[in-house]
């Protein structure tokens, strides 16, 4: 819980912010690097690989909406979470 209020704190946009689409970005990059760690210990976890799967499809729409809302915001955020562009 620490480590996500940690993330919300980081991203948010505004004092009550914790559903922007950077804090959801941001959320969505930390379990993704999480489960892709432990992808590579239980390589034959199928079930796992396919959630991995749909998280990063929520990322790049979401990645995509805020490209398309504001360039600005996505650049930062892309530079904060070092995530390709």
């Amino acid at each position: 819980m620490e480590a996500k209020a940690k993330t919300i704190e980081q991203f948010k946009t505004h004092a009550e912010d914790t559903g922007s689409a950077d804090v959801q970005i941001a959320l969505l990059t930390k379990r993704i690097n999480h489960l892709t760690e432990h992808l590579q210990n239980n390589k034959k976890d199928h079930s796992s690989r396919r959630g991995l799967l749909m998280m990063v499809g929520q990322r790049r729409r979401l990645l995509d909406y805020l490209q398309n809302k504001d360039f600005g915001r996505y650049q930062s955020v892309t530079k904060k979470l070092k995530l390709r562009h």
